[in-house]
Parts: structure tokens; sequence; C-alpha cells
């Protein structure tokens, strides 16, 4: 099997793309900056009478920030060293401040509406272990001594068909006060995000990176030799570092319907974040830097790759359930909660964490079908 190149043009059609549309590039995304930075002042962190939206401003912000801080990383050779060197990680210092608030309430409303699912009038959703390990997850939240040996055999039990009923009732039960401990705990991080991010914007050191970015709007630090350099060799090599670290996936396993490994994970009492999941994340990142190198080499409005954007979808999809079940076991080891709403945040993880095996599928079934036989 040979992989087929990402890349849905012919690079021999016309003038290969050199460091001046790595300038155009950056100017452009410099200049959206500017404009989200003067729409967001504008509104205040509030709307201003329904006209203007500061959440789609700081969106807008993260989005421009983000497309030069991959550029910076790309294609470094191509820039000055010492200023790219101390742009990016002050880059990267304000997309990960502008994101807190927006992922805090994303989370909350994905957990919310989980439990609601979960505990509703209908029946559980088509996962065969969900319904399988609901009576055991609740266990392991309260007994995690016994944890692995309960959940390995669950794992075992899924192999059969899910049994007819769950406890619906305890967890109904237990499902209120649950979302409202998510829901406490999450609008107090979300609040905390957004006092941070409005500090940040009136900091000192983000005049000096909207300065360093409004210089770049008109004038970007290419080295002497980046106006003659072709854009295609370093962009080819940010592919390459996806597709090996795609290879490294398990991606054979990422079809299994059940992971006892990952429930186990998740509702011990480590709470540092699940060992399966950053090479995951790390191909998320990965795969981000592709698509900004490809709107580097052929602009914003170049070529779509359908499939490269299916592919992007079920990595956001596992970073979002994969953070999601973390909140869900974080939740459960808060002290003297009562039984029926540990079992809630107990069937809550396990429901995130099948959305995570079932964006990992995803992924494999889309990014297969990039793979072609060879003669």
């Amino acid at each position: 099997m040979a992989q087929q190149h990402l890349d849905p043009t012919d690079p021999t059609a016309g003038p290969s793309p050199t460091g001046e549309a790595l300038a155009a590039y950056l100017r452009a995304q410099a200049t959206e900056f500017l404009r989200a930075l003067r729409l967001h002042r504008e509104t205040g962190g509030a709307s201003a009478n329904g006209t203007e939206d500061p959440v789609d401003a700081a969106r807008a912000l993260r989005r421009s920030v983000r497309r030069i801080s991959g550029s910076l990383h790309t294609f470094r050779p191509l820039l000055e060293t010492e200023w790219s060197e101390v742009l990016k990680p002050e880059l990267a210092w304000l997309s990960g401040t502008l994101s807190l608030e927006h992922a805090y309430a994303a989370r909350q409303e994905r957990l919310l509406l989980a439990l609601h699912r979960l505990s509703g009038a209908a029946a559980f959703p088509a996962q065969s272990a969900t319904a399988a390990t609901s009576s055991a997850i609740g266990a392991v939240v309260g007994t995690r001594s016994a944890g692995a040996e309960r959940v390995s055999a669950t794992a075992q039990a899924t192999a059969g068909p899910p049994p007819p009923t769950t406890d619906r009732g305890n967890l109904t039960v237990g499902a209120a006060k649950a979302g409202a401990l998510l829901e406490r705990q999450l609008t107090l991080a979300r609040t905390r995000a957004h006092s941070t991010a409005l500090q940040a914007l009136g900091s000192s050191r983000f005049h000096a990176v909207a300065d360093k970015i409004a210089v770049l709007a008109s004038e970007v630090p290419l080295t002497p030799t980046a106006a003659t350099t072709d854009l295609h060799p370093l962009a080819t090599a940010a592919e390459e570092r996806l597709t090996d670290a795609i290879t490294a996936l398990p991606l054979v396993t990422a079809g299994s319907p059940y992971n006892a490994e990952a429930l186990i994970h998740g509702l011990s009492p480590d709470p540092s974040p699940h060992p399966q999941d950053a090479p995951w994340h790390q191909v998320r990142l990965l795969l981000r830097l592709h698509r900004y190198a490809r709107e580097a080499l052929y602009g914003t409005g170049g070529p779509v790759d359908l499939r490269l954007l299916a592919a992007g979808q079920a990595l956001d999809r596992h970073r979002d359930a994969s953070e999601a079940a973390a909140a869900a076991a974080s939740a459960a080891r808060t002290p003297r909660i009562a039984p029926a709403t540990a079992y809630a945040l107990g069937v809550l993880h396990a429901d995130q964490r099948h959305e995570v095996e079932a964006a990992r599928f995803a992924f494999q079934r889309s990014w297969q079908k990039q793979a072609v036989s060879t003669p």
C-alpha cells in the first residue's frame, strides 16, 4: 500500500510559491488579527446593540494567532530567527489564554446534554458497552480498589449483546446532582478563564505582542534568500511529520468498541491526562500545521481536501470527548458526594470515553480513504 499525497493539486502547474507568498499570507493573517482586536475592543467584551458578537471577535483573534504561530513553526528557515523565536512562545501564550473560556463553555454544554440524553426517557445510545457498564462504573467510582477487576470483566462482557435494561432510576436520581456539580465547577472555571483573558488583553505583555503583529501586517522579516525559496519542501516536511505521527497511532485497535484501559485510568485517583490520548492530540496539532501550510501555498481560497477536513473534524471530536471525560472523572473525585451522583458521573465518563473511541474510528476510516493500491 502506498499513501496518496494529501495535496490534490499539481505542484508543477504554474510558478512555485516562494517566500513572497508566505509574506502575503502572514500579512493577511496579521490584518485579520488587528480587525478582530478592533471589534473586540469596540464591543468591550459584551454585545453592542446586538450588532457584534464578542465571541466571534475572540474566535477570530485565536484563528489568526494560530495561523501566524503555525506558519512561524513550519516556515521558520525563511524568517529571521531571533524575531520568530521571540514571537512564537508569546503567540502560544495568547492562543491558550483566549481559548480557555470557550473550551469550558463547550465542555459544560457537552456534558449537560450528555447527562440529559443518558437519563432521559429515550433509551441509551446504541453503544454496546455503555449499557453493559453502567452498573459497574458506579461501583468503580465509589470503590476504586476493585475497579480494575470490575471494568475488565465488563469489557469482556461487551463481546456479546448488551443487556436490554439499565438501572435508569439510580441514574435519574444522580443525574440532577451530577449536572449541578458539573455546572458549578465548569461555570467557575469559565468565569476565571474570562477574567484571565480580560486581564491578558489589558496587559503590557499582550500589547507587546499586538505591536509585533501590527508591524507584521506591513513588514514581514524574511531572510535574504526567502524571496526566491520554494515553499513546497517545507510544506512537504510538515506533511511528512503528520504522516509519521499517524503511522505510530494504533489505528487497528481504534475500531475496538470498548477500551477498558481508558475507563480504568479515567476513574483512578491519578488526575493526570490520559496517556492514550496524547498521541492523538499531537496528530491533531500536526494536522492543523499541515492545513495552515496548504493555506500559505495556495491561499485561504485554495483547494479544499474534504478527506483532510473529515479527519480534522474527527480529531476535534476526539479532543472534546477526552477532555469532557476527564472533567466527569474529576467531578467524581469530589469529596463526600452522594453514591447516586458518583454513579451518574461514572456513566457519563464511560459515555464520553466511548465518544473518544468513536472519534478514533471515524478518523481511521477517513484517513484510510487516502491510501491507494500500487500496481
